[in-house]
């Protein structure tokens, strides 16, 4: 089975609301968003490239996890509870953040993200990043 494993450094973006141009009525993706997307699809290009491996045309299987900078204003005994895992990020839904990535991950790993069959994503504390891992049937 195909598998790629890739990451990228920085605080994860999850998918922004759609917004509205009042003028047309067109709904577009923020483009936080679709820089953050742009940046995921650039990395899992690169260890597609890597492995030269082309996109999946079958039912994926992803795994992510999001790691996410400690709020510096939180007491020690918090932040500590943090490193340990005690506290997780709430502010950040786990569905938005994995919109973002898949949306990434489209035409590059997958040809859409209506092939994941299971999904697992995992939220925590840590150096901001997010890692990454696509395997399918060939």
């Amino acid at each position: 089975m195909p598998r790629v494993d890739f990451w990228l450094k920085g605080q994860p973006v999850p998918k922004g609301r759609p917004r509205f141009n009042t003028r047309t009525g067109r709904a577009y993706t923020p483009a936080k968003t679709k820089e953050y997307e742009h940046r995921i699809a650039a990395a899992a290009s690169d260890a597609m490239q890597d492995l030269n491996l082309e996109p999946a045309t079958t039912k994926c299987t992803v795994h992510i996890l999001t790691q996410f900078s400690i709020p510096v204003s939180w007491p020690k005994s918090r932040r500590e509870a943090a490193e340990r895992g005690e506290i997780i990020p709430t502010r950040v839904d786990c569905d938005n953040l994995a919109k973002s990535i898949l949306d990434g991950c489209i035409g590059v790993t997958f040809e859409d993200d209506g092939q994941v069959e299971k999904l697992v994503i995992t939220k925590k504390y840590g150096d901001p990043l997010v890692l990454a891992s696509v395997e399918w049937d060939e």
